[in-house]
């Protein structure tokens, strides 16, 4: 190890089931593949449609670094605790995951790839059915605003159905002291680049900026909310679902109490210690310690709610994290491997996030209309954010159009 800096901590980025490579190469079946303007899709036809477009099922990939690798977003949806997409095609049903060559770009610059991929499937497609379009994590806030934007535009984008699946429509939460802690690393590192990225900026609720050091929401996202505003919202025509991978009964992870040390690093970046969010004024988040070049960090958060421990679909950040010190040398003392990064109010847009009641809220007690969504499903237990299940995806599959 250099005397001069600490480890270079490599290529690790965080991210959910759906993008997890897994050890031997994924087998995947015929398809097609379509390039598209900023990406790309694959096209699954449905059993029985003779290899034809028949009743088409567009799914956007959701967020992480570089260039959407399909074949691991079908990993994650065919072989977890439910095959999706075999489901789907046995329904009859032509499924079309659509990829991205930069899915850390802008949310909006990622749409053009939805809507290309919304008309070459109407372009194409055999019959009259209607479309069923929508994603995962962020692909669901692409799809979002692509149909919203058609709408707009009086382009008839024939979708019946839009869905989300875990999609932060009120916002996604990484600590802040993680956030901070990207930077505080002596290299370019691609953590830090997947933090500061412009999809980051415009779907986490609170951004730490590495100039200023400064804790606020990102002008990204303030510019992403105005846009979605122009296009009003929402799509109007299709009926708006979304599943939630937390709970609806204002149950998150009880065993992470606020305040609580999360994550202790030694040997490298000595005495580094990541602490689950509490409430209050002047909260210390994180110190971060650095020998080389020598360098010390608080981190404090002012009015936040306990986000961490709140109900919504989990990331293992803090395992993520430990993971990527350990293997460099550092001795690890971590207590919360998950913490909340999707609530379920936000992915089933009945709440913002910012205040403790409304990130805890018994969704089941409130009135249906307090949601922008036409309906939605919590998961019974809290799973992995996009974590694919069968009550999830068949109470999708149920709603699709005839």
């Amino acid at each position: 190890m250099s005397e001069t800096t600490e480890p270079n901590v490599g290529a690790f980025t965080l991210g959910g089931p759906l993008t997890v490579e897994p050890a031997a190469p994924v087998e995947v079946p015929e398809h097609e593949e379509w390039p598209l303007p900023n990406g790309f899709a694959w096209v699954f036809p449905g059993e029985g449609n003779r290899g034809g477009i028949v009743r088409p099922v567009i799914m956007a990939d959701g967020f992480s670094l570089g260039r959407s690798k399909l074949d691991v977003l079908y990993h994650g949806l065919e072989n977890g605790s439910f095959p999706f997409i075999s489901e789907l095609r046995r329904r009859g049903r032509d499924v079309i995951l659509v990829g991205f060559e930069e899915r850390s770009a802008s949310i909006l610059e990622n749409a053009e790839t939805v809507v290309a991929a919304i008309l070459r499937t109407s372009a194409e497609q055999l019959g009259d059915a209607r479309l069923a379009v929508g994603g995962f994590s962020m692909g669901g806030i692409v799809t979002r605003y692509a149909l919203a934007k058609l709408e707009t535009q009086r382009m008839d984008h024939r979708t019946a159905l839009y869905f989300s699946y875990d999609s932060p429509h009120r916002g996604a939460s990484i600590p802040v002291g993680v956030q901070a802690f990207s930077h505080f690393i002596p290299f370019p590192n691609d953590f830090a680049e997947q933090m500061d990225s412009p999809a980051a900026r415009q779907m986490l609720w609170q951004h730490y900026d590495k100039n200023t050091e400064k804790i606020t929401v990102a002008p990204e996202r303030t510019e992403f909310l105005a846009a979605l505003d122009r296009v009003g919202n929402w799509p109007q025509i299709p009926m708006k679902i979304a599943v939630a991978n937390g709970r609806a009964d204002g149950i998150g992870l009880p065993e992470v109490k606020p305040g609580e040390v999360a994550l202790r690093i030694d040997r490298i970046y000595p005495g580094t210690t990541f602490y689950t969010q509490a409430q209050g004024d002047d909260v210390t988040a994180a110190s971060l310690n650095r020998r080389f070049p020598k360098a010390e960090q608080t981190v404090a958060t002012n009015d936040f709610p306990e986000l961490d421990g709140a109900p919504g679909g989990t990331l293992h950040t803090y395992k993520i994290l430990s993971g990527a010190m350990e293997k460099l040398g550092g001795k690890i003392d971590l207590r919360h491997e998950d913490v909340c990064f999707v609530p379920t109010v936000s992915a089933v847009a009945v709440r913002d996030i910012g205040k403790q009641d409304d990130l805890y809220v018994n969704v089941d007690e409130l009135s249906p209309e307090e949601s922008e969504l036409d309906d939605f499903l919590c998961s019974s237990t809290t799973t992995a954010h996009t974590g694919i299940t069968e009550e999830l995806c068949t109470w999708i599959m149920d709603r699709l159009p005839d």
